[in-house]
Parts: C-alpha cells; sequence; structure tokens
C-alpha cells in the first residue's frame, strides 16, 4: 500500500479511470481503499454518469430518478399484480351485477372461452362472490354437501380458508363465518371461524360434474349455498344467482399504466396493517397512498407508463421461460408446475431464504386461487396442475401448426382429468369455434388405444377420424394448454405416472 496520501490518491485515480486532486495542504495519511471512491466518469447500463468528486451533475442526478422511479414502478406492478388481479375479478363481477354478497356469479353451463378469466377452467362448475367485510362485518357462508376445492382469498389474494372437500367440513357442508380483519367483538359457537387481513373477500366455489352435467351442483348451489351478514342471520336476504355461462366480461388486470389505478383502490379500500410497511412505502414512492390523491405529473406519467411495460414484459418472461429449475415437474418434460417450490406463501425454505418473489409474479400472472390444497401434496383431495408451452423439442406452440399428446392409462385422478387450451396474450381460454377449447374425461367420449391410453390432438383442422379427441386452435395466435387432475393419486406424486410431452405432427 502506497503510504504518501498524493501518490496513493493518483494511483487509485488512474485505477478507476478518474481525476481526484487534493489540496497539497491535505496532510491526512488514511489508507483509502479504490472500492469507496467513485471517478468522474462511470459507464453504466443507463448511459454515461458525471461527477465531481463524487457529486453527480445535475444531467445525472435527471438520470438517475428516472431510472429509480422506473425501478420503482416496475417492482411495484411485479409484486402488486396479486392486489390488482383480485380487484380486477371484483370490477369484473360488479359489472355482471354481483355487487352485494348474497349475490353470486354462477357458471350454470360451465365456463366457456367468452369471459376472460385467468386460466379458468371448463370442467367445474363455479359459483363466485364478494365479500365486503367493512360494510357487512362479520359474514356467514354456508357451503352445501359435496362440494368440490372451495376457497376464501383475501383483497392480496392471501389464503383465509378453504372450504368443502378440503376445507374442515371436507366435503359434507357446514357454516363458515369471516371476521373483518379489525374485528374485536364476540365470536358466536358453531362455525368454522377466519379471520381475514382485509375487508373485500373472494370466494370461489367448485362443483362436480355428474354423468358429464352440472345439474346436481346448481342444484346444490341453489339450495344450500347461503351468505349474509352475520347480524342478519335472522332475516338473511334472499340468494340470488347470476349466470355467467355464455357471457362476455373481463375480469383480468391491466397490463399498462392502469394496472396503478386498480391497486390505488384497493389501497384505499384496505386497512393500513393490510400489507406491510415495505410494500407500503414501495408503493408509496410513486405516488400511491391511502386517502390521497394520486395524480401523477406528465413526467411520472411516461415513467408509470414505461415501468408497466417493461413488468408486463418480465412476467412473461417468468412466465413462459421461468429460470428457477424447480418450475419444471419432470427432468424429462416441458411440463411447469404453478406452485415453484410447492408453497402457496412461496416461501424458500420454510421462510428461511425469504419469499420467491418471482415465483409469485408467475403464478398470479396465469393463475387465480391461492390454497394449500393447489400447492401441498393431499392424496385423493385437492388438485394438481401441469402447464405446458413448448414442444419437446423446446419450440412456442404455433396455432397453426399440428400436436399430439399422449394421456397414459390409469390416470392418477379420483375425480376427473382435463386438458384446457389458452390464449398466450389473454392467459384466458382459446377463443374458437368450440365453446369448450377443453377435454375431460368425465364430459367427454374420447377414443382410447389398445392399451388404455388416450391422444389428443391440437391444431387448426381435426386429424381425419380423430375428431372426438381434437382441440381446436388458430393459426397465427400462440397457446398453451393446462393439466388438471382433482383428487390426485399417489403415482403423480411419485413420479411413476406422468403425460408425455407434447409433439409436433407433420
Amino acid at each position: 500500500m502506497i503510504k504518501t496520501p498524493l501518490k496513493r490518491v493518483a494511483l487509485i485515480a488512474g485505477l478507476l479511470g478518474a481525476s481526484v486532486v487534493y489540496s497539497a495542504t491535505n496532510t491526512n495519511d488514511t489508507d483509502i481503499p479504490a472500492s469507496i471512491l467513485t471517478p468522474d466518469k462511470v459507464e453504466t447500463s443507463i448511459g454515461t454518469l458525471t461527477f465531481k468528486d463524487g457529486v453527480p451533475s445535475e444531467q445525472t442526478i435527471d438520470v438517475l430518478y428516472t431510472n429509480l422511479d422506473t425501478i420503482r414502478a416496475t417492482e411495484v406492478f411485479m409484486n402488486a399484480i396479486p392486489m390488482a388481479s383480485l380487484e380486477a375479478l371484483r370490477i369484473g363481477h360488479e359489472h355482471m351485477g354481483v355487487t352485494q354478497s348474497n349475490q353470486v356469479l354462477l357458471f350454470d353451463n360451465l365456463m366457456d372461452s367468452k369471459p376472460l378469466f385467468l386460466t379458468g377452467n371448463t370442467d367445474t362448475v363455479y359459483a363466485s362472490a364478494f365479500l365486503d367485510l367493512e360494510r357487512d362485518g362479520p359474514t356467514v357462508v354456508e357451503i352445501p354437501p359435496g362440494m368440490g376445492p372451495t376457497t376464501v382469498n383475501d383483497a392480496f389474494f392471501r389464503f383465509v380458508t378453504d372450504m368443502g372437500a378440503v376445507g374442515p367440513d371436507r366435503g359434507k357442508g357446514g357454516k363458515y363465518l369471516i371476521l373483518p380483519p379489525d374485528y374485536e367483538g364476540d365470536v358466536p359457537q358453531g362455525y368454522h371461524v377466519s379471520q381475514s387481513t382485509s375487508y373485500v373477500n373472494w370466494f370461489i366455489a367448485r362443483g362436480f360434474l355428474k354423468d358429464g352435467k352440472t345439474d346436481a351442483a346448481v342444484n346444490a348451489y341453489r339450495t344450500g349455498l347461503k351468505i349474509y351478514p352475520l347480524s342478519k342471520k335472522d332475516a338473511q336476504p334472499a340468494m340470488e344467482f347470476i349466470s355467467g355461462s355464455g357471457k362476455s366480461f373481463n375480469t383480468i388486470h391491466a397490463n399498462d399504466e392502469h394496472f396503478y389505478d386498480e391497486i390505488k383502490a384497493v389501497i384505499d379500500k384496505e386497512p393500513i396493517e393490510f400489507i406491510d410497511p415495505e410494500l407500503r412505502g414501495l408503493i408509496a414512492s410513486i405516488g400511491i397512498e391511502k386517502g390521497k390523491p394520486f395524480n401523477p405529473d406528465e413526467r411520472m406519467q411516461m415513467i408509470l407508463k414505461d415501468g408497466a411495460a417493461i413488468a408486463n414484459a418480465t412476467a412473461r418472461a417468468l412466465m413462459f421461460k421461468p429460470r428457477n429449475e424447480k418450475a419444471y415437474i419432470w427432468d424429462d418434460r416441458n411440463w411447469k408446475t404453478a406452485f415453484i417450490g410447492n408453497d402457496y406463501q412461496w416461501l424458500i425454505d420454510e421462510g428461511n431464504g425469504g419469499r420467491n418473489l418471482d415465483a409469485r409474479t408467475y403464478f398470479f400472472y396465469i393463475a387465480t386461487v391461492n390454497t394449500p390444497a393447489m400447492a401441498l401434496k393431499m392424496v385423493g383431495k385437492g388438485s394438481q396442475y401441469a402447464v405446458v408451452d413448448k414442444t419437446d423439442n423446446g419450440e412456442f406452440f404455433d396455432g397453426g401448426k399440428n400436436y399430439k399428446l399422449t394421456i397414459p392409462a390409469d390416470v392418477p385422478a379420483k375425480n376427473f382429468w382435463s386438458v384446457v387450451v389458452y390464449d398466450t396474450q389473454t392467459r384466458s381460454e382459446l377463443q374458437t369455434s368450440q365453446p369448450f377449447p377443453s377435454k375431460n374425461d368425465k364430459r367427454d367420449n374420447m377414443v382410447e388405444n389398445p392399451d388404455g391410453s388416450v391422444d389428443l390432438y391440437f391444431g387448426p383442422s381435426a386429424p381425419k377420424g380423430k375428431e372426438s379427441n381434437w382441440i381446436q386452435t388458430v393459426p397465427e395466435k400462440g397457446w398453451f394448454a393446462i393439466l388438471r387432475l382433482y383428487g390426485p393419486l399417489e403415482p403423480w406424486y411419485d413420479g411413476s405416472w406422468k403425460p408425455s410431452d407434447i409433439t409436433e405432427v407433420k
């Protein structure tokens, strides 16, 4: 180490390409590590940054603040997708007339491809409703026997409780009481009780087909599903069921700067404790605070537009090509899991490694409903999902080409299995001349091979003689597929059963 201060500083400046000058009267002989000095000129990915003895120039300051605000706008988008997604669902329901907790959006003829829902399925009978615990206070949900996986999520898509087959009623039906986040009153007996962290909560139930029909599930909802404020248990409002089948409406969050307006509404509605100070501070850094106007100036509007564009593109990169090897279910297949890490909270090593933020963004960009029953091993209960968007050769699917998938015999699904095809743009069911872009072993009469396996075909036209096993695609449009197993059995978990990759058929 050079002991003479002027020589030492000159050497460091030379190494860093900077001009650092100390006056001759400087007698400080502290050894200054090169790593703590800032050169007068620094080349970076956002351009050349200039300094005078460590002080950034005015031009550099402007560049840095624009970059900082863009980073924060991008991070807000990436981290707040769950919040914006649930708000978009609420708005979509509101447009369909679902504004009170006793009003239920019922897919009495299943969910076809007309509504825009993130990877909704064509296979279960959905009943969907929203609770407002600020308006109504503690709210009761009575569910009938025989319900499939049913869940309540809070306004950040965090798990509140399961019901039905995977809930404490174990499919026998029961009464559930959802308490507001600030509730401190008496809790009556006779309910399965949960306290939410937010006022807005989404209730989503799944009923199973019987003999390929929706009748039994629809009847169970109409006669046995009840949602009402606890304060009105002796004078319950009549249930109202609004059909969502065959209707066109949107429930997907914005992918542009309007995204920030969606989360502003949530921040204003929910209590301060709804999200932690760190995330709240990140959101506040771009001008969104509870109870305060959100009026970005022209400069900030441009930054928000840019940040949303970058974040949306990044979310799509995470979705279509995750860099985490745990995203892939099998080493020799291109099928991906929905829950990277098999944890519904996306915790790494039970939280010792923090939260996998990319895995959370990946999930909520393509999906809704958050429950342990979708992530944990629950043999014969719950559900499991496998996502595929590439051929065995690693090429993304082209709607103008033809492909084949083999589902081996003895599918390990107690309830049913299905394959549904989705649009890569909307992440909703692919819209074709087929109202249901899917195949379901309880609904569709597919032709089996002699060994019990089933070959599914994808393409713009049905292969001759394979019409019953064909799912239509659209030329010039990308697509991906999800394999669902309801009531997954041990061969799914131990890897002894797995589907083929999807291969192109020339």
